[in-house]
């Protein structure tokens, strides 16, 4: 299939602010771009790419005083098939994990494990480790967690979920990592779009989505605790340890977010 992704997104600035941007799909996607993957200013700005310790695309800019504009528009294909399931993936003891993988075992500022592990051990102690361990704690947050937009606040950590039991995507997100991890299962944290595919429309506002991946039988595999159930056409724009890893937008100085438009829509075959 298809995918038409996409965003518009404005800053009003009182003086020229440094900027670092997370907006672009992650390099792991990029043989899928069937259309130029760029960000586009208005006004036309100067703009630096890198990667991060992650692997992610990051942008430099210097917004000038006044409104920007940051906006993309762009096709992806995708296989449209719903995310992996492998009930039979072993979780390794700490010892036997990559190197790589062991920063996403510790804290993290969202990811407070040091708070929440005896609610783990306690919770998920007696559950076999591995797969049925994950998705019994994906089970917990999504019946723990009441959604809704005005739950949302920037500062709000993993251990606010678990006591305050509302938040959006990224609070499921950073409770069920945190979980994990205190189970000593890595788990890192994404961002990305997740467009209704597959499944019936919602009339709340396209917005970008959070999940998450474990390590297990080798390999990384997703799971979604907001939704606790595999989803068509998630398409990652940057991992990390948490949402400070993977901020759409890192300001160094005062702005004001005045517009916020997503796009994730599935195509028609002739398209």
């Amino acid at each position: 299939m298809k995918i038409r992704i996409g965003y518009e997104i404005s800053y009003d600035c009182p003086k020229p602010t440094p900027m670092l941007l997370v907006l672009s799909v992650h390099p792991s996607r990029q043989a899928d771009f069937l259309t130029p993957a760029r960000v586009v200013f208005d006004p036309p700005i100067h703009s630096t790419d890198y990667h991060d310790g992650f692997g992610n695309v990051c942008t430099r800019i210097l917004a000038p005083a006044g409104t920007l504009t940051i906006s993309s528009d762009q096709i992806v294909a995708d296989p449209g098939t719903p995310d992996v399931v492998a009930p039979d993936a072993e979780q390794h003891a700490v010892e036997q994990l990559p190197e790589d993988t062991l920063v996403f075992l510790l804290g993290s500022r969202y990811c407070e494990t040091d708070r929440l592990s005896d609610a783990a051990w306690s919770l998920f102690g007696t559950v076999p480790p591995g797969w049925r361990r994950v998705q019994s704690i994906c089970d917990f947050v999504y019946g723990h967690i009441q959604f809704g937009y005005e739950h949302a606040r920037p500062t709000k950590s993993a251990w606010d979920a678990y006591m305050e039991r509302n938040g959006v995507c990224r609070d499921f997100a950073h409770l069920a990592v945190t979980l994990c991890r205190c189970m000593n299962i890595p788990a890192r944290y994404c961002t990305g779009y997740l467009g209704d595919i597959g499944v019936p429309l919602s009339d709340a506002p396209m917005d970008f989505s959070a999940w998450f991946e474990v390590y297990l039988g080798n390999r990384w595999y997703t799971f979604d605790a907001r939704h606790n159930r595999p989803r068509i056409g998630r398409i990652v724009m940057a991992r990390g340890r948490d949402a400070t890893d993977v901020a759409l937008s890192t300001t160094f100085g005062p702005c004001v977010l005045t517009g916020f438009t997503v796009v994730a829509d599935e195509l028609p075959d002739a398209a």
